[in-house]
Formats: C-alpha cells, structure tokens, sequence
C-alpha cells in the first residue's frame, strides 16, 4: 500500500465519514482512498467554499470534518474558511498536499502559515509515521481543534513499510474540575443572588452540558440564555430568554441588565455578547466557566473564574446547593412567554411599493417554514433578520460563522449544514454582497440536489458600510445597481423567486409543497433606508 492510500483509509477508520474539497494533483491519490474506503467526497467549486461547507458540517453534525486540498494555491484559496474555523474551534483536519522543493511554483510556508490562522501546523513526516502522524492529527480536531495537516508529495508516493508506527493510545484525561475552594464561592455566589442569568456558549455543547447547566439553573432559579452561536440551546424551556448581545429582544437586555449575578459558560462574555458591556449592571457579579485557563477574564474583568468542564463545574456546584426560587417569578415567566420573540415584538412595516420590510419578510418566512429546520446565516447588515427571527429546534440547527466577521461564508456554510441535518430543510441567510461573492457553489448546491432556501437579503448595496458612513462620504463605492439574482439563480439550475411584498410569499408556498430536489434562490428586494438595529453596536470596535 502507498502512503497516499494509506492516508485516506486511515481518515475513514478513525470515523471521518465526509471530505470536502476540489481535487487537484496533489491531492488526487489520498481522496481517491478516501471514497474507496466509504467516505464521501463532495467536490465543490472553489477551496474556499469546501472550508466554509467542512466547518458548517462539523458545526451541525458534531463530527470531524476533512477538507481536502492540493498544495500550494488550492491551500491559500480555502484560508479565510479555515481562519473561521480555527477561531471558532471547530474539528476541522486540513489534509493538504505540500511541495517540499523551494523552487516549486507550489511551494509556500504552510505551517507557518497555518500557525497565523490560528490552527494547529501537523505533518506526515515519513511512510513509517503516516498512520501514527494522521491518527494523531485526527484525535487533535476531535479535541476541538483545527488541524492542518501537510502531506509531502515525495512521501505520499512511497510505500508503506511492513511494520508502520502506530499512534499511541491517549490516555482519557478528564476535564479539569474547579479547586472545592472555588466551587464554594461559586455556591455561595449563587445562594446569594436573586436575579441569577446563565449564558451558555459553544463550550456549553460539551456532552451532557446543556443538560448540567439547566439543572443547576433550576436549582438556583437562573434564567436561560445562549451567545448567537449557542442558540436553540435551551429551545422549548419554559425560562429560556434566547440570545444576549445585539439580537438580544427589549425583554432579553432588561432581564439581563437586571441580573445581579451572570454566569457565563463556555462562553466568552465578548463585546457581542454583552453589548460592549451595556448588558452588565455596575453591582453585577460575573462568573466564567472554561476549559482554557487564558479565557477567564480575557474580554471583561469577572469576579470569579472556574476553570473547568462545563458539565463536570455545573454538577459538582448543583451538589452544594439548595433549591430556590432566584429570578423564576410568575410575573417574569408570563413576560417570558408573551414578550421573548422577535416576532412577538411590535414594529412599523417600512415596505414600499417596490421594497419589503426586512422584519416583515423574515417574520413570514419563519411562518411558512416548517419547524425542523437549519438555519445559516452569512455576514453583513442584515444578518439579524435571519438569525432572530427564524426560530431553530436545537443548537445543531443554526450556523453561525461570525468568528472572522467575513462576508461571503453563509451559501456554502449551509452547503455543509444541510449535508450534516439532512432531516431538516436548510435555509441559508445572505446579503446580495455577500451571495454574489460565494455564488458559484449554487452549481455545488444544484449537484447534490439539497432542497436548500436562499433567502437573499437585497439591499443593492453593503448595507453596513453605507448605514455607518454617515458623514457625507461620496457611497458609490459601497452601492450598486439592481441585479436580477433570480435570472442568475436560474442560470445555475435553481428555482428562483423575486419578492418585493408580503403577496409575493405565495409563491415560495408550490416550492415547499412540492418535495423539492433543487435549491430555490429569493431575491428579496428589501427596504435600504435604515441600518438594522445591532449595527451601532458591531461597529464599536
């Protein structure tokens, strides 16, 4: 067997089960073995739509991904997908071809390179070592990590010898635990708070997490709330507030200004979450759960850092403490019920003749769609339309990759989504600058046949340059004519539909009724006056 063989039989023994990617000479031989050994392939258009689609798959499917590039430029195309990915701690292993010889036209610095994303630089070092140095990568991205691994083209095309190295088994090392001393405090913290509010981050998905964190909130009579990425987390409990931050409802910002007490777990308590710190009162105590040490206390000052599982802190802490009734009043849970919802929450339709109200759309969208659903959702002004008013079943259906602040991730994220929740109907959120950029994996979406909603959110323009630019700067160069993206949409092989008002909906009605086995793209022609209303804020930086 040739090294090349091994390695993409190996990435299927230890459980990889899909690779994205384009295929190029380096990278030919390995994803071949890949497919032989039963993985999937999904060849995409461009490298750096298979890292946005491997990151939305591990995000939604709880797996590693593998994302498979040749050498050289096939690498440097996927980098701002990777970069995602890398910042948001995905289990992401990079299998990319390397040229070893300088005076090769591929040859880059890819580990150093590596290293500046943020992920971890690995590498297939001799055919003795290939399975050990895969085997090894693959349990660091299982760790949560993203892992380029290089594979040298002079070392995949030797034979594997009869005696391989193999990877030593990792001891299961459990997760660190608080000091008893600092549990205590984090109890006595808890006794003492009347207005307790938990937030729970990605770190929360840990196994057995969400369930730990809602027990000890009952105990303590916290209410329930995730950061944007963690959303649906706590989906159908009667004390879930939804997302804090910037899409944070009137009724989430008030209950969370009045915690006298916030617990943030796996979560990084970041200017997004806490609205540059407007969501934590002066006399509030703060307290932050993580597994990496360097996280407590690295984006605001807390009074109490654990480090530690989040399921292992929440249990041992449940064991201190008594029962009690904290913010859980029957005046706060009927405000709950009535008041936690965008969509619940009064607004003036905007619509013109000839725009929608972005608010209008979204609402009726999240009316027509079914439940069981998975929501991705790009960068730019408008993305909070899609990711507050689109309700979600759980935290597995909704991709949110606002790590890099990059546009142009949302249509091929879903790509992925969708291929991880196929039970549920994918909807990816774009703004037209955004969808323009990433447009050629539609040919990608129409291939694999996914019955995939894009919501276009056309604005003619990047709507957050032109909402923030309010000085009287000349906009040209942020505006645009009108596209017709619906013809564009049809040209890849798409259904497509052009809405400008409430009626126009009714023409979605025959596509989700009729099984669809093709993507439908909607042009919305939204309302451009006005920023929305999150974007003050992302601009504090």
């Amino acid at each position: 067997m040739y090294v090349r063989d091994a390695i993409g039989q190996t990435l299927f023994d230890l459980g990889a089960r899909v690779a994205f990617g384009v295929v190029g000479s380096g990278n030919f031989h390995f994803t071949n073995a890949f497919t032989a050994a039963g993985g999937r392939f999904v060849a995409t258009r461009h490298e750096g739509g298979a890292a946005s689609m491997a990151d939305g798959y591990a995000r939604c499917s709880g797996e590693v991904a593998v994302l498979s590039l040749h050498q050289g430029c096939g690498y440097t195309n996927a980098l701002t997908g990777v970069t995602e990915a890398a910042k948001s701690r995905t289990p992401l292993l990079v299998v990319t071809a390397a040229a070893t010889a300088p005076t090769s036209n591929f040859f880059i610095d890819q580990a150093g390179i590596a290293r500046g994303l943020g992920a971890e630089p690995a590498r297939v070092r001799s055919p003795r070592t290939a399975v050990a140095d895969v085997t090894r990568a693959f349990r660091r991205c299982a760790q949560g990590r993203t892992v380029v691994l290089e594979v040298p083209l002079d070392v995949q095309d030797e034979l594997l010898p009869d005696d391989p190295e193999t990877a030593a088994p990792e001891p299961i090392a459990a997760l660190p635990q608080p000091a008893a001393a600092d549990l205590e405090r984090f109890a006595d913290l808890l006794a003492a708070a009347r207005r307790p509010v938990f937030v729970a981050g990605r770190g929360a998905r840990a196994a057995g997490g969400k369930q730990a964190i809602a027990r000890l909130a009952e105990l303590s009579g916290a209410l329930l709330a995730t950061s944007a990425v963690s959303r649906g987390m706590f989906r159908g409990h009667e004390w879930d507030i939804d997302v804090s931050g910037g899409f944070a409802t009137p009724l989430t910002a008030e209950l969370i200004t009045g915690a006298d007490l916030i617990v943030g777990w796996g979560c990084a308590l970041n200017m997004w979450t806490m609205r540059h710190g407007k969501l934590i009162a002066p006399q509030t105590k703060v307290v932050q759960v993580d597994t990496d040490p360097e996280a407590l206390g690295r984006t605001r000052p807390i009074h109490l850092g654990l480090w530690g599982g989040v399921t292992e802190t929440a249990d041992a802490t449940a064991r201190l403490l008594g029962a009690r009734t904290g913010y859980r009043t029957a005046d706060v849970a009927a405000r709950i019920r009535a008041e936690k919802r965008w969509n619940d929450v009064p607004f003036e339709d905007t619509s013109t003749a000839d725009r929608i109200d972005p608010r209008v759309l979204s609402a009726e969208l999240d009316r027509m769609l079914p439940r069981e659903r998975v929501v991705s959702v790009d960068s730019g002004n408008f993305m909070g339309y899609p990711s507050m008013y689109l309700d979600v079943p759980d935290e597995f259906a909704f991709c949110f990759t606002q790590a890099f602040q990059s546009i142009g991730l949302g249509l091929a994220t879903a790509i992925g989504a969708a291929l991880a929740q196929p039970a549920r109907l994918p909807v990816a959120g774009c703004g037209d600058g955004g969808f323009m950029m990433g447009i050629a994996e539609l040919d990608t979406a129409v291939r694999l046949g996914l019955p995939l909603l894009v919501v276009v959110y056309d604005d003619a323009m990047y709507g957050a340059e032109v909402h923030h630019f309010t000085g009287g700067e000349d906009l040209a160069i942020v505006t645009f004519p009108e596209t017709d993206i619906a013809a564009v949409a049809r040209g890849f092989g798409c259904d497509a539909l052009t809405v400008r008002s409430r009626a126009d909906l009714a023409g979605l009605r025959p596509w989700l009724d009729g099984d669809p086995r093709r993507p439908l793209v909607l042009d919305a022609k939204v309302v451009r006056d006005t920023g929305s209303w999150w974007l003050a804020e992302a601009f504090g930086h």
